[in-house]
């Protein structure tokens, strides 16, 4: 059965065109997916991504617990409301997922996983938390809307009530805050996104969430698909989890060694495998490919490297850059000159650091 968020009808009254992506029928693009990428770089655009599973976690033993569950480390995290990037590994140090957890309180955290890892993350989360006594709810009555671009904060700020407007404005990035509208609705608003602009991921009711999306369009903001979404998440060198790295891929391998902490006297669920790879040295790495020459680099393809074949992980056309860029996985140590089999044709490419863009600008050297 295919399950619809809470907006779907919005969505379709806005004319969305909409695709099913891991079983959620989601709008695609309301139009032009490439306007609505602009859209997000250079003003403001919103995406409904209510199909993310929030989970929220208690217990005494909570922090314990995710010092164990998670590759980075919560200790991080000294004030509430702070929020941490992180994966979630099997014992051979393989991607389950990748996460945010945010600290609520001493004994409550909250996640917010993928929608296609739902399941199996619920299932993992649930059995490695029974030695901890840590409780795990699912908040499957709560929505998500991103609001993303330059003027995302100012637009959604503008929407608070009075008194809230000042603690709001003054979010740092990767933190959360409840707040209320000017009308009453509870938000919990987090200074996170997946597009490399600012602005905020806003969790509140499923009830409310009509309403909310309602005054943000009367505020002028444009709605954006799942389409638009990816273009820009690649362009800003995130990954895609299913795509870029999976229970196959230790962070090592998909360019999320930053996300690893290997402090001292944590054993965190993976952590062996993850130091043994690395003596050993890591096979596989991570890379990012710009094509000079027209044409669009796909997922599958063949990427060939001096120490030897790869293929193209994430793959799509830049609508900020005007070229075709891309993740590819390839043997580790020198790349040499790298070119991807495009239907039988060599096409070379280059090998580029990311993000390939940065606050709506070309990174040093993607350009060339």
């Amino acid at each position: 059965m295919t399950l619809k968020t809470v907006l779907n009808e919005s969505h379709r009254a806005l004319g969305a065109k909409m695709v099913d992506f891991g079983g959620w029928d989601m709008p695609i693009h309301y139009g032009s997916q490439i306007d609505e990428h602009h859209l997000v770089r250079q003003a403001v655009g919103m995406f409904d991504v209510s199909h993310m599973t929030v989970v929220d976690l208690h217990g005494d033993q909570v922090r314990p617990f995710l010092r164990r569950l998670l590759a980075n480390s919560v200790d991080k995290l000294k004030v509430r409301g702070k929020a941490l990037y992180s994966c979630m590994l099997n014992e051979q140090g393989g991607v389950i997922d990748d996460l945010i957890a945010y600290y609520l309180g001493d004994d409550w955290f909250r996640l917010v996983v993928n929608a296609s890892t739902r399941e199996k993350d619920l299932a993992w989360i649930s059995r490695q938390a029974q030695d901890f006594g840590v409780e795990v709810r699912e908040r499957a009555e709560l929505a998500i809307i991103a609001v993303q671009g330059p003027r995302a904060r100012d637009t959604v700020i503008g929407l608070l009530a009075e008194g809230e407007r000042d603690r709001a404005g003054a979010l740092a990035r990767f933190a959360a805050i409840d707040v209320a509208t000017a009308s009453g609705i509870p938000l919990f608003l987090a200074r996170t996104g997946y597009t490399g602009e600012d602005g905020f991921e806003v969790v509140l009711p499923q009830d409310q969430a009509i309403a909310f999306w309602n005054a943000l369009l009367e505020a002028g903001v444009r709605p954006a698909g799942l389409g638009a979404r990816d273009t820009l998440r690649l362009e800003a060198g995130m990954n895609l989890y299913g795509q870029d790295m999976d229970e196959s891929t230790t962070p090592w391998e998909a360019g999320l060694a930053w996300t690893v902490a290997l402090d001292e006297g944590r054993d965190f669920i993976g952590r062996a495998a993850l130091e043994a790879q690395k003596a050993a040295g890591v096979p596989r790495q991570l890379v990012g490919l710009v094509m000079d020459e027209r044409g669009v680099l796909r997922h599958g393809q063949k990427v060939l490297a001096a120490g030897g074949d790869g293929e193209i992980l994430s793959g799509t056309f830049s609508p900020t850059l005007g070229k075709a860029i891309a993740f590819a996985r390839i043997p580790a140590g020198e790349t040499g000159q790298v070119r991807v089999d495009i239907r039988g044709r060599e096409v070379p490419v280059r090998v580029v650091k990311f993000p390939f863009v940065r606050e709506g600008q070309a990174q040093p050297g993607v350009l060339a």
